[in-house]
């Protein structure tokens, strides 16, 4: 892949974009904690058909964070600079986890600038429990708890293919920004409301994809997304947690094939 670093505006500083293929683009946000790496099946497949543009989100890999306590409308003008710069648009644009909430955010604010959406193991209208306790957890991160091994136990099987996808993303979890992280997830743990009314409003093809033993971002709220958005659609992946394109690369990708294979016209679905 190709690395160019973007030099934003403020508050944005640096922006580490890696690409590689060529076609209509695909951009790639990833989750908290992870880089534009853990894309890596999905580059590798989509890149033969498509030009991929995989993002290091603020905080993470080459990219420079956001101000402390930026919320999620400032990572979604974050991604909007971005893309600018890169001058692309209309995108097929795909995030995972914190990446699905960034994306969705952007697909309602410009919709103009996004042809089809893919929301992987997304979060949407948690509970009060839940919200409160993924609050909490992002409290303790902001004045300097790190706990590596609860969130890979909670994301990964014993399976061969959970052990090796867990060994990549612990060692990107171990060596993230703490400052970064810490922005980052606060934005996530309080971000699943805040473009949730709006959803009626994306009228491109919109994918909603996780794992049906992912309790977090749990089938339910993909489904929910899916039935939110007119031409949404939803599609549960059996036997698998939060990080399903490393865990169920080969699924996801002819998923995404179709997603991508969705008629559109002028950005928006015929």
């Amino acid at each position: 892949m190709t690395l160019t670093t973007l030099q934003l505006s403020e508050p944005y500083g640096k922006a580490a974009v890696h690409t590689t293929g060529k076609g209509d683009p695909v951009v790639l946000i990833h989750g908290v904690g992870m880089q534009s790496a853990a894309w890596g099946p999905q580059v590798e497949f989509l890149s033969k058909t498509h030009r991929v543009i995989a993002i290091d989100m603020p905080g993470h890999g080459g990219s420079d964070a956001l101000p402390t306590g930026a919320q999620l409308p400032e990572f979604v003008a974050w991604l909007h600079a971005v893309l600018t710069a890169l001058n692309v648009g209309p995108v097929n644009l795909a995030g995972h986890s914190m990446g699905a909430l960034v994306s969705g955010g952007y697909a309602i604010s410009h919709p103009d600038m996004v042809a089809r959406v893919a929301l992987l193991n997304g979060v949407y209208r948690r509970s009060d429990a839940a919200r409160a306790a993924v609050v909490a957890r992002a409290d303790e991160i902001s004045q300097g708890s790190f706990d590596l091994e609860t969130p890979l136990t909670r994301w990964f099987g014993d399976s061969d293919t959970d052990k090796a996808a867990c060994t990549l993303v612990s060692g990107w979890l171990s060596g993230v920004n703490p400052d970064g992280y810490a922005t980052a997830y606060g934005a996530f743990a309080r971000g699943d409301v805040t473009y949730a009314d709006h959803f009626g409003d994306i009228t491109c093809p919109l994918l909603a994809m996780t794992g049906d033993g992912d309790l977090n971002s749990s089938p339910e709220m993909s489904d929910a997304m899916a039935k939110a958005a007119p031409k949404g659609r939803a599609v549960i992946i059996k036997d698998h947690r939060h990080m399903v394109n490393l865990t169920a690369p080969d699924q996801v990708n002819d998923i995404l094939k179709d997603w991508l294979n969705t008629p559109v016209s002028g950005g928006q679905n015929d």
